[in-house]
């Protein structure tokens, strides 16, 4: 043992000397000191974890060798398994991310060629459409279910849906055997999605895939408003104040198909079920399937194929299926009387005279008993001179020619202007029924086979 020494000079010392097996630091404080030599065999050594002290052993060449040898080859054994599980890995996940990649492009390739299966149905053209998946459309209405049908159409259901982030809508299911919704579906599609006002319902997206054509709206928790009107239970709730707002809303909202927005759209099918009432009951015009575009300067045009709602359709409309904005200006007559009166137009009081709505508020009106037509719910409580003016205003909407009807904007300026009316003229048609008994009224959708104009078939008096 040599105090003096360091460890390299140690490791020198026993290199020199054939004899010596193995070498060590005598003190392993401060980095190591002194040097300890070994000659012969090693006898009583130990192997300890913590706290022990270096050895350092000479062997022979070979052994060396040998040793390098095997380190190299678990080394490589060793790389060699962490290239192959590295490859693999990454083959699996470029797998995965090929697989989810094709079928992404699968369900994108689906939805686009079902889109463009319909004439001016392609992506590109509806930007401002978003495209919901027939998965996720399926699981929000929990498979389509019973309970959350909110109504039944011609066309198909409407159904409640919840969106994974909580939102509300309402899903319009196009029946798989409708021969008649393919061109309305378009309709509504190619039109709500580029109309926004608050008066018409919101169109939220749109799903064809699979066979299946659904429209996605905003939900409106109070339906729509002929649930009402037409119920003596739910009618008390609406007062005077609140149909006033509906009736100037729906205006509002129709002056804008008519005249400002960036087309110019006739609606052709305004009737109280497709009205609907927000949390607010705010009203939100909707169903634009049987609406058209109207381009330019061109303000009426002419059609084989009358659709609309028997009691709202337009004499002109209803004969010779000629229509304009003074159509839907019609439609508003009815509704406001409607709504003013609580009854139907395709219903009446008198069973042996079988008038109708248009006909009974007329006759009263003329003979200075116009009050008399006031839903009874009201019970007395609105303001006469108002009400006395909408009922005058809905008369002016429903005269038998065009030109003496008024635009919208000019119901929207009646009915907030205290200006002086014209004098309506005589509605000149009024539908009665062999029997005398009500009519019975239907959309398009529900009696296609009833004659080539897709309306019922009833006879017409001139009066």
């Amino acid at each position: 043992m040599n105090k003096s020494m360091g460890l390299k000079e140690c490791e020198e010392l026993c290199l020199k000397n054939c004899s010596c097996t193995a070498y060590a630091s005598a003190n392993i404080s401060a980095g190591g000191s002194g040097c300890i030599t070994w000659y012969g065999e090693l006898t009583d050594i130990k192997q300890f974890t913590d706290g022990a002290q270096d050895l350092y052993i000479r062997v022979s060449a070979s052994d060396l060798v040998q040793f390098s040898k095997n380190s190299r080859g678990h080394n490589r054994k060793r790389t060699i398994g962490i290239l192959v599980g590295s490859a693999a890995a990454i083959i699996l996940a470029l797998s995965l991310a090929c697989c989810l990649v094709i079928n992404t492009r699968r369900n994108d390739n689906e939805r686009s060629e079902s889109l463009a299966s319909y004439d001016g149905m392609d992506e590109s053209k509806h930007a401002e459409i978003s495209i919901f998946d027939l998965t996720t459309i399926t699981n929000a209405t929990d498979k389509f279910s019973d309970a959350n049908k909110l109504g039944e159409g011609g066309f198909g259901s409407v159904y409640k849906g919840h969106l994974t982030d909580g939102q509300v809508i309402a899903v319009k299911r196009l029946s798989v055997t409708s021969g008649q919704g393919t061109e309305e579906f378009k309709n509504e599609v190619t039109l709500i999605a580029r109309l926004q006002h608050r008066n018409l319902v919101r169109l939220l997206g749109c799903c064809v895939q699979r066979g299946e054509k659904m429209l996605v709206y905003e939900y409106m928790p109070n339906k729509s408003l002929d649930s009402f009107i037409f119920d003596k239970t739910k009618g008390s709730l609406l007062d005077w104040g609140k149909r006033f707002e509906i009736i100037h809303g729906i205006a509002r909202g129709m002056l804008y198909l008519h005249q400002d927005s960036r087309l110019r759209i006739i609606h052709r099918d305004l009737k109280a079920s497709n009205v609907l009432l927000d949390a607010s009951m705010q009203p939100k015009i909707s169903d634009f399937g049987m609406a058209r575009i109207f381009g330019g300067d061109q303000m009426e045009a002419n059609t084989n194929r009358v659709v609309g709602t028997y009691g709202y359709m337009s004499p002109e409309y209803a004969m010779v299926g000629h229509f304009s904005a003074k159509s839907d200006v019609f439609s508003f007559g009815v509704l406001c009387l409607e709504i003013i009166t609580g009854r139907k137009n395709n219903s009446h009081k008198d069973q042996e005279q079988s008038r109708h709505l248009v006909g009974y508020v007329w006759d009263l009106w003329k003979d200075e008993k116009a009050l008399d037509v006031v839903d009874p719910l009201l019970g007395g409580s609105y303001e006469a001179c108002e009400v006395l003016r909408c009922i005058h205003i809905g008369l002016l909407c429903v005269q038998p020619f065009t030109d003496d009807r008024p635009t919208m904007s000019e119901v929207v300026f009646m009915l907030c202007n205290e200006t002086n009316l014209p004098f309506p003229k005589q509605p000149s048609l009024i539908f009665r029924s062999e029997n005398h008994s009500s009519v019975k009224h239907s959309s398009s959708a529900s009696i296609a086979t009833s004659s080539v104009n897709d309306m019922s078939i009833s006879t017409v008096h001139g009066r």
